[in-house]
C-alpha cells in the first residue's frame, strides 16, 4: 500500500489533533475522507512520538477492523497518554511533538532467521506466553545489525537477550509505510 503526500498529511493532521482535541477537550472535525479509498483499509498501524529524537510514546495495533484514520486516531491518542513508559502528553510539550505514523502490512509467518532484512521488517515475538512488537525502522535508528534486533524483540518480549540462539523462534513478519511529521513538513 502506498499513500501520496496529501493522504501522509491528512493522516499526520488526524493523530496531531487528535491528541489536541483530547488534551484541550475539544470535538475534531475530520474532513471529507471518502475520497480517499486508502483511508478505508482496514489495517494495522502505529503512531510514534519523539521530542528532539527522543521516544516519548509509541502505541498502535498490529491488526485493525476500523478505518484507518478511526486506527491512527486511536493509537495517537494512546501514544500520547497510555503508553505506560511515560507520563501524558500536556499541552506545552504538543508543539515539540514529532509525529510518525506506521502502517502495517498483514503479518506472516518467519520460516527463519535469514528472511529479515533489516530496514524493511517488523518484527512480531510470540514465544512462551510473552510477546514483543519492533518496527521495521527500529534497527536502522539504532544503528542494529540482525543479532542486535533479534536480542533487542527478545528483550522487548521479556525474555533473555540471546534466547533466539536457542531455538527457532515464533516471529512474524511485516513490512509498514512510514512517514512522518520531520519528513514531510520540514
Amino acid at each position: 500500500m502506498t499513500f501520496s503526500i496529501e493522504e501522509k498529511k491528512i493522516l499526520l493532521d488526524i493523530a496531531r489533533k487528535s491528541i489536541e482535541s483530547e488534551i484541550t477537550r475539544t470535538k475534531h472535525q475530520y474532513p471529507d475522507l471518502s475520497i480517499y479509498p486508502n483511508f478505508s483499509l482496514k489495517a494495522g498501524a502505529f503512531v510514534t512520538l519523539t521530542i528532539n529524537h527522543q521516544l516519548r510514546g509509541c502505541i498502535g495495533f498490529i491488526l485493525s477492523d476500523q478505518e484507518l484514520y478511526k486506527t491512527i486516531h486511536e493509537a495517537a491518542i494512546e501514544a500520547a497518554f497510555g503508553d505506560p513508559r511515560f507520563p501524558a502528553i500536556t499541552l506545552n510539550e504538543l508543539k515539540d511533538i514529532n509525529l510518525e505514523i506506521s502502517v502495517l502490512s498483514l503479518p506472516f509467518p518467519m520460516k527463519n532467521y535469514d528472511e529479515i532484512e533489516l530496514g524493511k521488517h517488523g518484527l512480531i515475538l510470540n514465544e512462551k506466553g510473552r510477546r514483543g512488537l519492533l518496527l521495521p525502522q527500529v534497527p536502522i535508528e539504532h544503528n542494529m545489525n540482525r543479532d542486535e534486533y533479534l536480542d533487542a524483540i527478545c528483550q522487548k518480549a521479556g525474555l533473555p537477550n540471546n534466547y533466539w540462539h536457542d531455538k527457532q523462534l515464533n516471529i512474524d513478519l511485516f513490512t509498514a509505510e512510514v512517514f512522518s511529521e520531520n519528513e514531510l513538513f520540514s
